[in-house]
């Protein structure tokens, strides 16, 4: 067994958070079967109503009483976009929705995602073990609100401003999230094209930084991945790839299909799905809308979303957001919790033949 202090906080068999992953494959069956088989298993409600949260988290609470986590994105909406304001955007995906004989696209009407404090409302209510933010930042006062109602509060960084921010806001632990990271980068005080800084270094600096825990991010699809976060000073490791491919995962069949297929790191960032930058599997939308336009987030992901759904059970991985790290060759179609006794074992083999090297 391997266990650090903020693991045994939580009462976790393997310091291993299964990462939140919003729109699909963070499904309420992989994040309880995760808690459930010793790591924490979590929750992306980023375009969640608070009603939906609830119920999920009540499904969890069903299947075991391990802690879970639920993670928010905090980013600011935009104002309305008008409908002429659109039509660059919308153009722009028209002929592929026509190539899936869907209607035309149209204008999309705010508010463009969730109401962000009746989603916070939600958190208080259903009190996860773990509450984590991306892409910003909440208030000092929420923050601690969240903690008076013993909530372990964390946030994702990309550079060493943003985990000293995070620290003077009083959150518990700071999630490192390296450039490696499937998924929408974290960043909010940088340009997220210049906070691309790999996963080990970014650790260690932050690690040296602030005097939080962390959470290693990006690019850990093994137990060797594991060990080596733990060897630089983060006190878990956030996985999300690597539960992608899970039976229990929410993900479209064919974006577990890809992962398995490719055998390269075949990933790029893309804002062209939502408006944010993120990485996923490269794929024909990404190339096609490179020089086009496209809405603020989160307006664009509902611009793109019924072409994604569309796609998905078409089969088709050509217009699907297939988010995924650049560890990605690595994935294994695992049930989860045969997958996290593999990472288990994994980590402690690590350990040991690192300890075996030291030796000789």
């Amino acid at each position: 067994m391997i266990a650090t202090t903020f693991s045994a906080k939580l009462g976790l068999r393997l310091p291993v958070i299964q990462a939140p992953m919003a729109g699909g494959p963070s499904s309420q069956e992989l994040v309880a079967a995760c808690s459930a088989a010793g790591a924490l298993g979590s929750f992306g409600f980023a375009y969640t109503q608070p009603d939906d949260m609830r119920k999920q988290a009540a499904f969890v609470r069903s299947k075991t009483d391990r802690p879970f986590g639920v993670n928010l994105f905090v980013a600011p909406q935009p104002v309305a976009i008008d409908a002429g304001a659109q039509r660059g955007a919308l153009e722009a995906v028209a002929r592929f929705y026509r190539e899936l004989g869907l209607p035309a696209p149209e204008p999309v009407r705010a508010p463009y995602a969730p109401d962000l404090d009746a989603q916070i409302a939600a958190v208080e209510e259903i009190r996860p073990g773990v509450f984590t933010t991306h892409l910003g930042v909440l208030p000092r006062d929420q923050v601690q609100n969240l903690r008076n109602k013993q909530i372990l509060v964390g946030g994702s960084v990309t550079c060493v401003a943003e985990a000293k921010q995070l620290e003077e806001l009083g959150v518990d632990f700071i999630i490192a999230q390296g450039g490696e990271a499937g998924g929408h980068r974290g960043s909010y005080l940088r340009d997220p094209y210049a906070a691309l800084t790999g996963t080990l270094a970014l650790v260690r600096l932050v690690v040296r930084a602030v005097k939080l825990p962390v959470v290693a991010a990006g690019g850990i699809m093994d137990g060797a991945g594991i060990a080596a976060v733990l060897a630089l000073g983060a006190q878990a490791a956030q996985l999300g790839t690597a539960f992608i491919p899970c039976p229990e995962s929410g993900a479209p069949q064919i974006h577990k299909d890809e992962l398995l297929r490719r055998t390269e790191d075949e990933t790029c960032i893309t804002e062209k799905f939502s408006g944010k930058p993120a990485r996923g599997l490269a794929n024909r939308f990404m190339k096609e809308m490179e020089r086009s336009p496209q809405l603020a987030f989160p307006a664009q992901n509902k611009v793109t979303g019924v072409l994604r759904q569309a796609s998905g059970k078409a089969g088709r991985p050509d217009f699907v957001a297939m988010w995924a790290g650049q560890a990605a060759p690595l994935s294994r179609a695992l049930p989860a919790g045969k997958l996290i006794s593999m990472l288990e074992a994994e980590a402690l083999a690590a350990v040991q033949a690192t300890a075996g090297l030291l030796r000789s």
